[in-house]
């Protein structure tokens, strides 16, 4: 984070700081400016950088060389590789498909084939770049997002005391107060507030083969602390109440998502968030390919998209939330 490279907290900098604050353009391989939960941070932006060094590094006790596919692999394993790490490397381009298609590593699994198709293909796509541009912009100009800081006192039906913050019905998350000791931080010790979620939540990418095309349902999702109001989201995205409850929460292709049979789920596992600000959360994240019988025409705030038409939204800030960029990191085309 920005404080803990500018040593707000008169730490140590962070191993390897000095190689991205020395890097020259031709190092660059990846830079972006991302967004984090809207449903939790105010406006909250990172950059995501990647670069490419030619002189040996020193590698430290808790550090490992990894190649990109082992990083993608370890992704099918619950919480093990962290919420910072998938956001970085979902932007990483895969050049052309005629290269990818020819090297002898190449999948013969169908639903391999069809998303790299339609990561590295432009043609047949159901909509224009224009078209989704226009969706986006007519929904950040239909709904306006105020936000006013209150005091907290005058929050309805939260309860706070010593220790937590929490809201009445037992819903959503709490705020709770940690200490923190650790060895391998720029600083050593501290304490700081922690959001501890009430429930584990679903994030869910739903794609359908239309006209020889996989394409992903894309949900253009309001959050209070959305940078731009709108951004663009998974098929399904329940974080602050119980999934399970379907009853209670009538979302659009939720009861889709966990009837899924199990040939159809491409992958499925759970993925942590933040670990510097939130404690435990973890959220089941799915991938799920739809059959004939689902319908091509969306709901209002959807819209059909290409592997590759995310893949040009993600060049450009606040456009795909971290959800979406979570699920697509996690595709792999071998």
């Amino acid at each position: 984070t920005k404080s803990n490279y500018t040593k707000a907290h008169k730490g140590k900098a962070p191993l390897y700081l000095e190689y991205f604050q020395n890097a020259n353009p031709q190092q660059v391989l990846l830079d972006q400016l991302q967004s984090e939960q809207g449903a939790r941070f105010l406006k909250k932006r990172n950059r995501n950088i990647i670069i490419k060094i030619d002189e040996d590094i020193p590698m430290y006790d808790n550090f490992i060389w990894l190649t990109l596919g082992q990083i993608k692999s370890l992704m099918s394993l619950d919480n093990l590789v962290n919420m910072d790490t998938r956001t970085v490397i979902s932007g990483i381009p895969f050049g052309s498909f005629e290269l990818v298609a020819s090297l002898p590593v190449y999948s013969n699994n169908r639903y391999q084939q069809l998303l790299l198709a339609s990561a590295l293909r432009n043609q047949k796509s159901l909509h224009s770049i224009d078209t989704i541009i226009s969706f986006i912009t007519n929904l950040k100009s239909v709904y306006e997002l105020e936000v006013e800081q209150v005091a907290l006192k005058q929050v309805s039906d939260w309860i706070y005391d010593d220790r937590e913050i929490r809201h009445e019905s037992g819903k959503y998350f709490k705020v709770i107060a940690v200490n923190v000791e650790i060895g391998n931080r720029e600083v050593l010790s501290w304490a700081q507030p922690m959001i501890e979620p009430a429930q584990e939540g679903l994030c869910a990418f739903v794609c359908k083969e239309i006209d020889g095309v996989l394409h992903f349902a894309v949900q253009a999702k309001l959050e209070c602390g959305n940078f731009d109001i709108i951004e663009l989201a998974p098929t399904v995205q329940c974080l602050t109440g119980d999934y399970r409850e379907r009853n209670k929460i009538p979302l659009p292709f939720l009861d889709y998502v966990l009837s899924a049979k199990k040939e159809n789920i491409l992958f499925d596992s759970y993925q942590s968030e933040e670990g510097g600000r939130f404690y435990r959360e973890q959220n089941r994240n799915m991938i799920v390919f739809a059959d004939e019988k689902f319908p091509n025409q969306l709901p209002d705030k959807f819209i059909w998209m290409t592997l590759s038409q995310l893949y040009t939204f993600l060049k450009f800030n606040n456009y795909l939330n971290i959800q979406a960029r979570s699920l697509i990191a996690a595709i792999s085309f071998v």
